[in-house]
């Protein structure tokens, strides 16, 4: 009986032993040493692609955002918040009641036939050519339907390309020149033939914030 309790007390103290030195490694230093490399070697990308104008973080490459006026009355849940002009602007998003909300990433899960999707990007169109001055049918695709995250970053140059004049007359700006920042900021395929072209709108506007000083 003894010799029974003293194996089983034995058995216990190296499982309690493992557990305890499992605990340590998984749980504080392979952290540490994941989170340090992170840091050290990827500091930009492990800290959520922060971008920051002055100092000040203002947003994620990774992540799209409205650009959007002041709603006159803030607390009124019904007042839709309008497009600014001033800005280049994002493509849709079903991500929360006004768009690009993290805690509500989604689609709108509506299918390509249903006929509230097809009069939803009917009215979108309407109102991103009416809103730019352009023909509807200058209008891309991505301008009037929402990523599957509702948090896409990016948008095609053919989208940015129709917001030119617009943004550049609100502005006081020689449309040629934010032509360019358009042309300057438009990233190839992956590797050359992954995906299509796209442009960045965070990253635009604030390289059009400094053109306007």
């Amino acid at each position: 009986m003894n010799n029974s309790f003293r194996n089983s007390a034995r058995l216990a103290w190296a499982a309690l032993r493992a557990l305890l030195v499992l605990t340590v490694v998984t749980g504080v230093i392979y952290p540490l040493a994941v989170w340090g490399v992170g840091q050290a070697a990827f500091n930009n990308k492990a800290n959520g692609s922060q971008v920051k104008v002055d100092g000040r973080v203002v947003g994620s490459s990774l992540l799209g955002q409205n650009f959007n006026l002041p709603k006159k009355n803030p607390n009124d849940p019904k007042e839709t918040a309008q497009p600014d002009p001033r800005w280049f602007q994002p493509r849709p998003s079903a991500a929360g009641t006004d768009g690009y909300d993290t805690t509500a990433s989604g689609a709108s899960n509506l299918g390509p036939t249903n006929p509230q999707l097809v009069q939803t990007v009917n009215d979108r169109r309407k109102q991103v050519a009416e809103f730019n001055g352009v023909s509807p049918s200058a209008v891309p695709v991505d301008a009037v339907t929402a990523s599957g995250s509702g948090l896409d970053p990016d948008i095609s140059p053919e989208y940015a390309k129709i917001q030119v004049n617009r943004v550049a007359k609100a502005r006081h700006l020689d449309p040629a020149k934010v032509a360019q920042l358009v042309a300057d900021h438009t990233d190839g395929r992956q590797l050359g033939f992954l995906g299509n072209p796209t442009v960045n709108v965070l990253e635009l506007n604030i390289a059009l914030r400094q053109l306007a000083g």
